[in-house]
């Protein structure tokens, strides 16, 4: 006979550490897995360092079968979602668990209850506290590498939550394409015309000192401008941008972003990919001493794979062409690279950017869905 299953809150410094160590032994001999960044993850969970902790509220759980940890989640209530789209939710995420149903039901369960007595009467997930974390859970893809900023779970977990009455709320693709195909002369001689025509430039020869310090927030606050009426969307805050400054910019490669500005220096348009870094966390096992930082090191500097990270385009410059002039540059960039693959980062299935990857040699290789249920 099996041990009935508990669940605890998270209460103790042990209790963190464990949850944060769980899918290290749950994924240990899975090839397919890649860590997070360990530091990274305690950190956002850590309401001294992340600035989402002024306007939301989080608990996180951790299952056991005797004495043995079986699975983890977290719930998170974010307000200003909630207000925007006028909505009373509670968040799951970083749930992960065995191959046992009644596992995932009591953790689930779990956020369910703290959000009916927060008055949340809907629980959707897997979301963070907000659309820079990870989000979506894999129903497609199962043995494709995943982006390093990206969920993976095994093909049992879609099937449990969707046992347990969960429904589809939006689905997000990802595709893989060559990422040395060569930029048409046409639509270079095009984007010549469309700099001439609006004043543009292409934010080149700074240093990511210097980068960071002049386009840190401006990059953030057009963020916020380009994503604003997407699914689930809320703008960052004020002491969130630099947090997300820090978090993002140290990382980058110059080679592989690009910024295009106005007449006023203001960002209207941007791309920004790096060198795939999951094999290198893999290898460091999501920590960067004693060896993690140089597997990072070697990665950023030696690589033929990427990950699109983000795009986008201002409102008031949409339909204009700018998409164009970011992507040539850094298609030219990757050529010069020598990359071979690239991979985007989720879309939303309805986003209407999916037309400048058609006109690639790509195809979706993963598929993700974020699930909604009533909170019971």
């Amino acid at each position: 006979m099996k041990n009935k299953i508990t669940i605890i809150e998270v209460a103790s410094k042990k209790d963190f550490n464990n949850f944060f160590d769980f899918p290290y032994h749950l994924f240990k001999n899975d090839k397919v897995w890649i860590p997070p960044m360990l530091a990274e993850e305690k950190a956002t969970f850590n309401p001294e360092i992340n600035p989402a902790f002024e306007h939301c509220k989080a608990k996180m759980f951790l299952a056991f079968r005797g004495k043995e940890i079986v699975g983890r989640i977290a719930g998170i209530i974010n307000p200003k979602v909630n207000e925007r789209w006028n909505q009373q939710r509670v968040r799951f995420g970083w749930l992960d668990f065995i191959n046992d149903k009644e596992v995932a039901q009591k953790l689930l369960l779990a956020v369910e209850e703290w959000g009916k007595s927060e008055g949340m009467s809907e629980i959707v997930g897997p979301q963070g506290f907000c659309n820079m974390d990870r989000a979506g859970m894999l129903i497609e893809g199962f043995d494709v590498e995943p982006p390093g900023g990206c969920y993976y779970n095994p093909p049992y977990y879609p099937q449990i939550l969707e046992e347990l009455g969960y429904e589809k709320e939006v689905d997000t693709v990802q595709y893989e394409l060559p990422g040395h195909q060569e930029v048409p002369e046409k639509v270079q001689r095009i984007n010549n015309l469309i700099q001439e025509k609006y004043n543009l430039k292409i934010v080149e020869g700074l240093s990511k000192k210097e980068l960071m310090k002049r386009y840190g927030v401006k990059f953030f606050e057009s963020l916020n401008k380009t994503y604003n009426d997407l699914f689930g969307f809320v703008p960052l805050t004020e002491k969130q941008i630099p947090y997300y400054i820090k978090q993002y910019f140290p990382y980058l490669n110059l080679k592989m972003s690009c910024f295009i500005v106005d007449e006023n220096d203001d960002i209207v348009g941007f791309g920004i990919s790096m060198p795939s870094l999951s094999q290198a966390r893999k290898k460091g096992k999501g920590k960067l001493f004693p060896f993690g930082w140089y597997h990072l090191l070697k990665a950023l500097n030696k690589f033929d794979k990427i990950d699109l990270y983000l795009t986008g385009v201002t409102p008031e410059w949409q339909n204009k062409g700018i998409h164009s002039l970011y992507h040539a540059v850094l298609n030219q960039n990757y050529i010069d690279l020598g990359v071979k693959t690239a991979i985007t980062n989720p879309q939303l299935e309805n986003n209407d950017a999916h037309w400048i990857w058609l006109k690639y040699n790509s195809k979706i290789v993963i598929k993700r869905r974020i699930y909604v249920a009533f909170v019971k």
